[in-house]
């Protein structure tokens, strides 16, 4: 905020730089991803062979524990979290067919499916590929420590898992539709 908006998404801000409110915004979301994994472990709250919410919480929190931990790439994490704007939609899905509304020419439902397309596309592709890229061409500016592996392979996790998710939103849309 001081230094401007151009100069929020360099390096040096990303890397070592901690925005206001930033670090205390990751506390409570590691907090609430351990909370989460917990909770769906301990309840069987998920379904197939490799559950990819468990993955994706994982990848999370050994991401984001290290970052406190070392007191870096805080920021580049933060702006990781914008993919859970999505999440709003997942859940406003669940409820929507868990209250009952599950035809698919009903003007909610397609509401609903637009905005879910909408963030989907906005904060799970297309954020975290430019993350990805800004990490790819800032690379020689880490150093030799662990933070860039990590990094990298953290938005590789992350990005197999958004396609993951996105097939299976591909399909829920398209079994719904047929419904």
């Amino acid at each position: 905020m001081f230094n401007g908006l151009s100069k929020m998404l360099e390096h040096n801000q990303l890397f070592g730089g901690t925005w206001l409110g930033a670090y205390a915004a990751l506390c409570f979301s590691c907090g609430y991803f351990a909370y989460d994994q917990m909770d769906m472990l301990r309840y069987r709250l998920y379904s197939g062979w490799f559950p990819s919410i468990l993955a994706h919480h994982l990848v999370l929190l050994i991401c984001f524990t290290l970052a406190l931990y070392r007191h870096v790439t805080i920021n580049y994490l933060i702006l990781t979290l914008v993919c859970e704007l999505h999440s709003i939609f997942l859940h406003i899905r669940k409820l929507r067919r868990m209250a009952g509304v599950r035809d698919a020419k009903n003007s909610i439902v397609k509401v609903e499916w637009m905005l879910n397309w909408a963030s989907f596309l906005a904060t799970r592709l297309i954020c975290h590929i430019l993350i990805t890229y800004k990490l790819i061409i800032d690379a020689s500016k880490f150093g030799k420590g662990i933070e860039l592996p990590l990094a990298l392979f953290g938005m590789a996790g992350m990005n197999l898992l958004n396609v993951s998710l996105g097939l299976d939103l591909f399909k829920a849309y398209k079994k719904e539709k047929i419904q």
